[in-house]
């Protein structure tokens, strides 16, 4: 077991180990313990985390709120377009002063070709951890959450689950391909057969499909692309159906264009569901956009597992907080 974390960065799970990721998830399991008999956690005393919001949040905002909380420490909600961000301040002045008055800072910052490269700057002027709350190449809090609850259904032993990560129709807005980057990348070092699923058009980055062959290669997996959707559902063991934008493609912000328009019935219903196997797992990052991704008899139904998933959030936040502000 890796016990020495405090400092250290939490921009993407592609930079830990998997002895530190194994350590993450035995200390985010023994954190929902102890949640569930209400017993403190308090391993963070009077500790601060600087929230940095650059766009809107539910889950990840309020489970690193309430997790500092039950942590015994303080969170700081802080809205980009409040702070001197918006009248230009650069990413050094903002970590430097923010380190001296807190122990870490979080940041969400998805703009395409900003996001990540806004918190490497920022990582390599602070002196307290950077923890990525999601950018626009990787969701590292999401990646462990989903890693958490595929074990809690699955078991710990994750070899040859057959994995589908699939592109799915949406309109609400053109979303970051953060969430399938981070699976795609952590999967496949956890001995998994990932499937990645979309239409073309919605390719990701070629060193993206170049480090997760590598990391199929180096751990006992597989990881294969398909265009064809009912492919990546037949006999899978857990679906991730949703939907990402066409960034690597298209770089224009607009949110429905022929392409996406081209290939709305890229869905997640219950007769892709039926090709599945019978006690297949149907997860999803959220929020979903219901009727358009996905049929409501499906994420409301009885294989779905996204409010666990959701649940999980808080406890991996909490881990990765407890490790990085505290530990040793």
């Amino acid at each position: 077991m890796q016990t020495l974390f405090r400092g250290k960065h939490f921009i993407t799970l592609q930079e830990w180990t998997k002895e530190e990721i194994d350590t993450l998830l035995d200390v985010s399991y023994d954190l929902k313990m102890q949640f569930a008999l209400d017993r403190p956690t308090d391993y963070l005393p009077n500790k601060t985390v600087f929230l940095m919001f650059f766009e809107q949040s539910t889950r990840t905002r309020n489970s690193m709120e309430a997790g500092i909380t039950q942590l015994g420490g303080h969170a700081h909600f802080l809205d980009t377009s409040n702070m001197q961000i918006a009248h230009g301040e650069v990413p050094k002045d903002t970590a430097v002063i923010l380190s001296r008055m807190g122990h870490a800072i979080a940041c969400r910052n998805c703009f395409w070709k900003e996001g990540n490269a806004y918190l490497r700057e920022m990582a390599k002027w602070s002196p307290v951890p950077i923890i990525s709350m999601q950018d626009d190449l990787y969701h590292p809090l999401q990646g462990i959450a989903d890693l958490m609850t595929i074990q809690e259904k699955r078991g710990k032993n994750t070899r040859g689950l057959k994995v589908s990560v699939i592109w799915a129709y949406a309109t609400t807005h053109k979303k970051p391909i953060s969430v399938p980057l981070t699976q795609a990348l952590l999967f496949p070092r956890y001995g998994m057969e990932v499937t990645l699923a979309y239409p073309k058009g919605y390719e990701m980055p070629d060193w993206v499909i170049e480090q997760a062959k590598k990391n199929a290669l180096e751990n006992g997996g597989t990881f294969r692309i398909t265009n064809d959707q009912e492919e990546a559902y037949r006999d899978a063991d857990v679906v991730i159906p949703k939907n990402w934008g066409n960034w690597v493609t298209n770089e224009s912000k607009a949110v429905i264009d022929n392409v996406l328009e081209a290939n709305r019935h890229w869905k997640c219903t219950e007769d892709r569901m039926a090709l599945t196997d019978k006690h297949s797992l149907y997860m999803h990052a959220l929020p979903a956009d219901r009727v358009n991704e996905v049929e409501d008899s499906v994420i409301d139904g009885p294989h779905s597992a996204i409010y666990d998933e959701a649940e999980n959030r808080l406890h991996t936040a909490k881990a990765v907080m407890a490790l990085t502000m505290g530990g040793r």
